[in-house]
């Protein structure tokens, strides 16, 4: 490394604060979602548990797959949108909730280059955070991030004061879909309170479609989504003293087209009982026994505006690619 980059990456350090909201205080009930999950009848796993810094990494592998049609539909039209995006909204930072390696934000942050920058990415994992977070200050001289490590619950109630003109928070990626109805009814709630009146939400959303695309997209021919699922087991036993066995378990994801929603799940080959010591947890699982991880719901943008009209959030531009695979909606609060 020459004297001049280390003295770049040094004065970039000066223009990043990151705040770990995990453990600024103890999470009472820690791990309380797992018991009750794996305790069901119908066994679940929250999707939160994907991403330790390994799943963070095994994420980004499959955003750049063949088969993973969303990240390279979403980033399009971002590409072709993100200047009247700024023109909209003005001077704004922007606040990216799971902002896994930054990728896409750079479209956003390169529309608002004539204006003061100020980046707030929100994410569970501190590693992804923090590298994405030092390459963006290099890249983007002028720019200051306030990273927040934690869920986006944490996230949102942890938010510093807006230090710019206005404020968007960005949810992008389609990471609405894990949501329940009843989750998403409350997460834009907390999203309307965390925003002043004027200020933008631009969320991004896979649409309904055919069966086949919808299944292939999980289920790539590399294995890294089957990676990604197993990995949770893998995340779950360093966190909590678990003796799960990966090779004892298979991923599976298909299309409940009744219910528009992939689901995925994590079945068990053989009957197996697995111990979670730090949960004082004890999991009897019979052979062909399914786990579920994860729900990825697809949406139509006229009855998701409505929804988030409910919440003071008013759709302001509706943005999609010729076929219609994916959309973009920005909001703003009133």
């Amino acid at each position: 490394m020459s004297l001049s980059q280390s003295m770049a990456q040094r004065e970039a350090l000066l223009r990043l604060h990151v705040e770990h909201l995990a453990t600024v205080a103890v999470v009472a009930g820690e791990g309380a979602d797992v018991v009750a999950g794996l305790s069901a009848s119908a066994k679940t796993l929250p999707p939160r548990y994907f991403y330790d810094d390994a799943g963070s990494a095994l994420f980004e592998r499959i955003c750049g797959l063949e088969e993973y049609y969303l990240t390279r539909t979403e980033t399009a039209i971002l590409r072709e949108r993100a200047a009247a995006i700024a023109r909209i909204t003005g001077e704004c930072e922007l606040v990216e909730l799971g902002s896994g390696s930054a990728t896409k934000v750079r479209l956003l942050l390169d529309a608002y280059k004539k204006v003061r920058r100020r980046y707030l990415p929100i994410d569970v994992s501190a590693g992804i955070l923090e590298s994405s977070a030092r390459a963006l200050l290099i890249d983007y001289p002028d720019l200051t991030v306030h990273g927040l490590v934690g869920t986006f619950e944490q996230g949102l109630a942890g938010l510093p004061a807006t230090l710019l003109a206005s404020r968007m928070i960005a949810f992008l990626g389609s990471t609405l879909g894990n949501l329940t109805p009843a989750e998403c009814d409350a997460f834009f709630g907390r999203v309307g309170a965390a925003l002043a009146p004027g200020e933008y939400f631009l969320l991004g959303v896979d649409l309904h479609k055919d069966t086949a695309t919808l299944e292939a997209a999980y289920n790539d021919r590399e294995g890294v989504t089957a990676q990604f699922n197993l990995n949770m087991l893998r995340h779950l036993n360093w966190r909590y003293g678990g003796n799960f066995n990966l090779d004892r378990f298979r991923h599976l994801a298909f299309y409940h087209e009744q219910a528009r929603q992939i689901e995925i799940y994590l079945e068990s080959l053989e009957a197996q009982s697995v111990r979670l010591d730090r949960l004082d947890l004890t999991v009897q699982l019979a052979s062909g026994e399914a786990i579920m991880t994860e729900i990825s719901r697809k949406f139509d943008l006229d009855v998701l505006a409505a929804e988030l009209q409910s919440h003071g959030l008013a759709a302001i531009q509706r943005y999609s690619d010729p076929a219609r695979r994916f959309g973009l909606l920005l909001c703003r609060r009133f």
